[in-house]
């Protein structure tokens, strides 16, 4: 049960958080934003972890954590930003929704999926297409282009690396030293790509920061981390697919967005993909 709610944590909060991103940016850089929101966060989940009395991980995992942070947040988590700057927030879903199917073929060999669990790793793809496709005609800057192939590669190659890797200690402190590595990466990165900010800081691109900071980064990013030990990777990467449905049903809501024949039927195959995938784990879930 507690893994259900982690996985329904990381879909819906990090559904949010492309649009949040997109208002800080209106002010922060890239790199700008992480060292922002991780700083934050990194101390509140550290603050957590010594309240909660968490033990530390064993000095020889401290050096892979800090890996996972360079790759997950300071790396993927970056590189997305910097797409948003370049291409259509439709595309950047799209391609992050390619999460799934790195996972599975990085993890294959020892969590093998199954030909429904592939089939459902297809779906989910083309269903994100559907929903979030631009239908005004594709913007594309290939240096964008090229940050969001990386990125969802990246970004699983960080989760197996945690899986495999990381053992030892506690969530909350684990999670610390994850975001202070990015933050580091952020504080170092920021001043030889751009500086900090972009242009003047406003009260709106704070409130953005301060919401990554505290439920994308502190809440959801520590469900992720929880999942990614409880549940086969293809099984827990198709967060990835919901992720947009999150987006599209807040901008229709809030925004006032368009919502018809296509995001339906664009839901409705996302949402047929991720019981393939879930049915098709093989793996049982713990928590």
């Amino acid at each position: 049960m507690l893994a259900w709610l982690a996985y329904l944590t990381v879909a819906v909060v990090w559904g949010s958080t492309y649009f949040f991103i997109s208002l800080g940016l209106e002010s922060f850089t890239p790199y700008g934003m992480v060292a922002a929101r991780f700083s934050v966060a990194s101390l509140l989940a550290l603050g957590l972890g010594r309240l909660r009395r968490e033990p530390w991980p064993p000095l020889r995992e401290t050096g892979h954590l800090m890996v996972v942070g360079a790759l997950l947040l300071g790396g993927s988590n970056a590189l997305v930003s910097y797409a948003e700057l370049h291409v259509s927030t439709g595309l950047v879903a799209v391609l992050a929704a390619l999460v799934p199917l790195w996972l599975a073929v990085f993890s294959m060999a020892k969590e093998p999926l199954g030909p429904k669990g592939w089939a459902g790793i297809a779906l989910g793809i083309a269903g994100v297409a559907v929903l979030v496709w631009p239908s005004g005609g594709l913007r594309v800057h290939l240096g964008g282009l090229a940050a969001m192939v990386a990125a969802p590669l990246i970004w699983a190659w960080g989760t197996l690396h945690g899986k495999h890797f990381v053992h030892g200690g506690g969530l909350m402190t684990n999670v610390a030293i994850q975001m202070l590595t990015a933050a580091v990466i952020g504080l170092v990165v920021s001043p030889l790509t751009g500086g900090f900010l972009r242009g003047p800081l406003t009260p709106k691109a704070l409130w953005a920061v301060a919401y990554l900071a505290l439920f994308g980064s502190l809440l959801a990013f520590s469900a992720y981390i929880y999942l990614a030990k409880a549940w086969p990777p293809a099984k827990m990467g198709t967060y990835a697919y919901l992720n947009p449905v999150v987006a599209v049903l807040l901008g229709s809501l809030i925004l006032h967005e368009a919502f018809g024949p296509r995001e339906i039927l664009g839901m409705t195959v996302i949402l047929i993909a991720v019981a393939l995938v879930q049915l098709r784990a093989k793996v049982p879930e713990r928590g």
